[in-house]
């Protein structure tokens, strides 16, 4: 960056810090001169909804404000947060939750099993990404026991159980998205829009108490995050893979493995037709099974990761890597582009015109990749990915454009989507029939009736052993699945680590293997950081 643009942000910062009551004389006075008690955090992720539950936020990492009833632990297994217990009835249509009796909200209002109900039905209504179609209805059976009754079995409902925080039935209203009432550690004081959020330990709270009083995050570009951090105004902060071999002095770079994962979902089928918006629907070249695997072989997954990431991240070859469903034999040996036209030719592509690239009958090997046009990492990623590609005969026009052009466009071309959560589910919205042209989910009309049937045998598991096993074959069973082994629906091309600073005094804790970016997942075990 340009010595003048890096003092511009400083002085930036150094303006906006003073002006939210982050420091004062913010150049002398740095976080490092600010009470041990309070933490100033440039981590990104500003909800643009707000911190209602009910309407997604929290699906990704800890909600913060709200408690959940259960949550993962380090090894990502799934332990009591505000349950004490459950019991699943024989046919799997009945959950049934006991709740802990000591539990208030900030506002002093205790935590009931009405409160639980309210939340299910609120969020199931909301239609936020959190799909609750499968919840029937809700009852609190009494204060402290809730039955959730399904209309189908559902293994991974306890998932749900975990992704959603409780909100209070008598303090939610159409204000509570800038203003929570939770059971989580810390409640919301202060939140100007676009600058700053200011949150102080809520002194109700059952569990652990945190060490740090004061929450101060910040909203701040990536670049003027690390501007921050080198003017020691943070004491953690969220930085892009360009800046991560820059060191900053009194602070440790944290490289941390995530699923948030980036690849190319494929139009599966032929051009068929539109939607009932008028959208086109499939792609002639993409449809072509060889086409799709040769991709997925010809690519150099180390590669990207070591030159679009700078190394911090590791090579994607399923939705769901390193989770306790992830089905190693899934993985694919690549960067084969030998093998790759090797495919291509079998299947009947060949340059006979002797321009580069393959063709089929009348059909040429082409088709658009889409990607959202600001996004550095995935307009890097796809066009790293189309010059690995061409070489082996198939062109790939790389095209930014805005989330809602992408939206009428993505049942016809390629696009460069990212995923990954701690919920099995997020398989079956990706990759199952039922979700064909639905929002982001299924956008490229996969189907396959075998995946299907796995997915569904998962579901009606009676267990979490046996349900991992079932979304394991769905992957790849030794014949098919939905991963590059089988019918290749997407490349994956890597998971993108998450990179922070931190001040080498503050230890973060164990960290779990994270979800997507959304929201703040660094945050879940807030209650374990602490100064060495």
């Amino acid at each position: 960056m340009h010595v003048y643009r890096r003092m511009g942000l400083l002085l930036a910062i150094c303006l906006f810090l003073a002006i939210a009551g982050g420091c004062s004389n913010a150049r002398d006075k740095g976080a490092d001169q600010q009470s041990k008690d309070e933490l100033v955090l440039a981590i990104g992720g500003e909800p643009d909804e707000g911190f209602d539950p009910t309407t997604g936020w929290g699906r990704y990492g800890s909600p913060l404000f709200q408690s959940t009833l259960f949550k993962r632990d380090q090894e990502l297994k799934l332990v009591s947060d505000l349950a004490t217990g459950y019991e699943i009835s024989e046919d799997g249509l009945r959950w049934t939750v006991t709740l802990r009796e000591d539990v208030v909200f900030s506002d002093g209002a205790p935590l009931t099993a009405d409160d639980v109900r309210y939340t299910f039905e609120q969020t199931a209504q909301s239609g936020s990404t959190i799909d609750l179609s499968n919840l029937n209805r809700v009852e609190a059976q009494d204060s402290y026991t809730v039955a959730f009754h399904l209309v189908e079995p559902q293994s991974s409902f306890l998932h749900m159980l975990a992704a959603i925080g409780i909100v209070p039935a008598h303090a939610h209203d159409e204000n509570y998205a800038r203003n929570p009432i939770g059971s989580g550690p810390y409640k919301l004081v202060q939140w100007d829009r676009g600058q700053q959020l200011i949150a102080e330990v809520n002194p109700n709270y059952y569990g652990k108490a945190p060490q740090f009083k004061k929450l101060v995050f910040l909203f701040l570009s990536e670049d003027a995050a690390f501007a921050a951090a080198q003017a020691g105004q943070v004491h953690i902060a969220a930085i892009p893979s360009a800046f991560s071999k820059q060191q900053i002095t009194g602070m440790r770079l944290e490289s941390l493995r995530s699923v948030d994962n980036r690849g190319i979902m494929f139009p599966y089928v032929p051009a068929v037709g539109e939607t009932e918006e008028g959208f086109p629907i499939g792609n002639d070249v993409t449809a072509d099974t060889a086409i799709r695997k040769a991709i997925n072989v010809a690519l150099d997954r180390e590669a990207l990761v070591d030159g679009i990431l700078e190394g911090h991240g590791t090579p994607a070859y399923t939705l769901n890597d390193g989770l306790p469903w992830f089905q190693e034999q899934a993985v694919i040996e690549d960067g084969r582009p030998e093998e790759a036209r090797r495919m291509l030719s079998e299947a009947g592509w060949t340059d006979e015109d002797e321009n580069g690239v393959l063709e089929k009958g009348a059909l040429e090997a082409r088709f658009r990749l889409l990607y959202p046009a600001g996004d550095v990492t995935r307009e890097s990623l796809a066009l790293a990915a189309a010059d690995m590609i061409r070489p082996i005969g198939i062109d790939i026009e790389v095209e930014g454009m805005s989330w809602e052009d992408i939206r009428k466009q993505m049942h016809a071309n390629a696009v460069l989507l990212g995923w990954g959560s701690h919920d099995p589910q997020e398989m079956a919205a990706v990759y199952g029939s039922a979700y064909r042209g639905v929002d982001f989910f299924n956008p490229g009309y996969y189907s396959n009736a075998a995946v299907d049937g796995y997915m569904r045998d998962a579901q009606y598991a009676t267990s979490e052993e046996e349900a991992n096993d079932y979304w394991k074959l769905a992957q790849w069973d030794g014949t098919t699945g939905l991963s590059a082994k089988g019918d290749a629906p997407w490349a994956w091309l890597v998971n993108v680590n998450h990179l922070y600073v931190v001040r080498e005094e503050l230890d973060i804790g164990e960290q779990p293997i994270h979800p997507h970016g959304h929201g703040w997942p660094v945050t879940a075990n807030i209650e374990e950081w602490q100064w060495r």
